[in-house]
């Protein structure tokens, strides 16, 4: 991570609000003063730039102990045997970030159950999702025919090749928060150490809260969790998962039922 000059966005709203700076989510030359000045007093280098070193040291998180024991019987246990490598992986060192990451890969995947994206979609409704992939060519042909469908609509984007290449069939989403696209499988292999582009089917067969994990890390998600547990938490949240509020009233039950449980 890395805030300079030129950087905007919650991290940077977070940051100018630690150093009592009007936060306005841009990070300028009040702000860049105002972290020089910072790191100067806590006996950091006064650089301006803020990285992990500062904002560790600005934003300290107190590691908790996680007991998955106490959501036995509530979550899978396939679910929770994978949850230590995400909690070591990806910086999930609270209850209340374990909480929401998993209620939202719960609601997501229909309770861990769909670990691979359905494109089993009819001719009308490919028109309703897809359209603007089918203006010039027949959605009749494509339809109830998934490895046809994620082959065009994924075509060309997220690092996959053309239709005829099929890598928009070969990375279409899998795991709980649906990993997709060449770029993301091939980012997701680094932070792994696995070879996830030439076997895809790692991420639903073997990684599928992982690759979740690794969503909320690249999105910067953690922060949004770290700020409390209340409904409006649970919404800004969603909002960032699922690009609206689809299913926020099963979202926050789900958050609810194993923040409590976690919490006893």
């Amino acid at each position: 991570m890395l805030l300079k000059i030129g950087s905007t966005g919650e991290k940077v709203k977070l940051l100018q609000e630690k150093l009592n700076l009007f936060p306005d989510g841009k990070f300028g030359p009040n702000t860049e003063k105002a972290v020089k000045k910072w790191q100067k007093e806590n006996n950091l280098k006064d650089d301006g730039l803020v990285g992990n070193d500062t904002w560790s040291k600005m934003f300290p998180i107190k590691k908790e102990t996680i007991d998955l024991s106490k959501l036995r019987g509530i979550i899978s246990d396939k679910v929770l045997d994978e949850m230590p490598l995400a909690i070591e992986k990806f910086s999930i060192s609270t209850n209340l970030r374990a909480a929401h990451f998993l209620a939202q890969c719960a609601h997501e995947s229909g309770n861990f159950n769909f670990i691979k994206e359905n494109l089993n979609y009819s001719e009308k409704a490919l028109k309703a999702v897809f359209g603007k992939y089918f203006k010039d060519t027949p959605a009749s042909e494509y339809a109830r025919n998934p490895e046809k469908i994620a082959s065009r609509v994924y075509a060309n984007r997220m690092g996959n090749g053309d239709e005829s290449t099929q890598e928009g069939w070969k990375f279409r989403g899998r795991g709980y928060i649906q990993l997709t696209g060449k770029n993301n499988y091939r980012e997701f292999s680094k932070f792994i150490g696995e070879d996830c582009v030439a076997s895809p089917d790692l991420v639903s067969d073997k990684y599928p809260l992982t690759s979740a994990a690794f969503f909320f890390e690249r999105n910067n998600l953690w922060s949004i969790c770290d700020r409390g547990s209340s409904d409006d938490i649970v919404k800004q949240l969603t909002r960032r998962v699922n690009g609206g509020y689809h299913g926020l009233d099963d979202r926050l039950q789900k958050f609810k039922k194993y923040w409590i449980a976690m919490n006893q």
